[in-house]
């Protein structure tokens, strides 16, 4: 697994009362995982949980299938603090995951980009990260290393996750 992260975003800084210089928040992860089951639910389970604590929403930015509500609900995920957006012609993933993480709406905002991210697609993404206090998280099965452009191939998804 291949993670590069700045920091979590939680507005509740013993910080901000101590009147110390809060450092950066918000950051860009990106998690390459196996299809074994549940490696998916040990890696995403605790961060997800920690982050719905607080006020803010969690976007889910996935391809054409519509999030398990029910595996969220055994999760113990807030059903009611979730946004799942498919896929849109309109915007690529990349532009509606900077969009969504610059608005400071969300605590967390998950995507499944196949492709290599460049370094001007990164930097915009770690800015907006950065802007809006949010953790990104780009998501992306292995064997996907290698691939340096976009394809339209179809990337796998757990299962469990989608239905």
């Amino acid at each position: 697994m291949r993670t590069q992260f700045s920091g979590f975003a939680d507005r509740s800084s013993p910080f901000a009362n101590a009147g110390l210089t809060q450092p950066a928040l918000g950051g860009i992860t990106e998690l390459r995982y196996s299809e074994q089951p549940g490696i998916m639910q040990m890696l995403l389970l605790p961060v997800l949980k920690q982050l719905s604590e607080q006020s803010r929403w969690q976007l889910w930015l996935t391809p054409a299938h519509k999030l398990n509500r029910s595996w969220m609900q055994q999760s113990g995920l807030p059903l009611e603090k979730s946004m799942h957006i498919t896929e849109s012609e309109r915007l690529s993933t990349v532009e509606s995951m900077v969009k969504a993480l610059r608005t400071g709406n969300y605590s967390v905002v998950l995507a499944w980009i196949p492709y290599e991210l460049n370094d001007e697609e990164r930097l915009e993404l770690e800015l907006a990260a950065s802007e809006g206090e949010a953790l990104g998280l780009i998501m992306r099965p292995q064997g996907h290393e290698r691939v340096l452009t976009r394809q339209s191939n179809p990337s796998k998804i757990p299962s469990d996750l989608f239905h």
